[in-house]
């Protein structure tokens, strides 16, 4: 891609932004991808490449089934998300992954973008 003066670069994460109890040590990885992005966004942008992170909802993978608590997860997504979400459907994430991969993104570096049916974006309603 450095030679060729253009490119994109792209990560997949799931929600790092909440302290999830069954997330454990999970969460420090997905801190450190997303300052990942922001300093290879930094550094590789001279050369024309780009470097952004999805931040998916609970989709049912492969890797979804070795998430201890991952239907307690998504089932807060599935009742909480505005714009509601189905685990069993990846069309939406794989949509932006494409999208932030293409030439349409074309100004977008160091982001991180949640497609979750706006989920993260909701506080809570959690009373102690």
């Amino acid at each position: 891609m450095r030679a060729a003066g253009q490119g994109s670069v792209g990560g997949l994460t799931f929600d790092g932004g909440l302290g999830w109890r069954i997330d454990d040590w999970m969460g420090v990885a997905k801190a450190g991808l997303e300052a990942t992005t922001r300093y290879l966004a930094r550094d590789l942008g001279e050369f024309g490449i780009r470097v952004n992170t999805v931040s998916a909802g609970p989709i049912r993978t492969m890797a979804g089934k070795s998430i201890p608590g991952f239907d307690q997860i998504a089932n807060t997504s599935l009742k909480r998300a505005p714009l509601g979400w189905d685990m069993n459907d990846a069309t939406a994430v794989g949509q932006m992954c494409c999208f932030l991969l293409s030439d349409w993104s074309a100004m977008t570096s160091g982001e991180l973008i949640h497609v979750d049916g706006g989920y993260h974006a909701m506080g809570t309603d959690i009373r102690r």
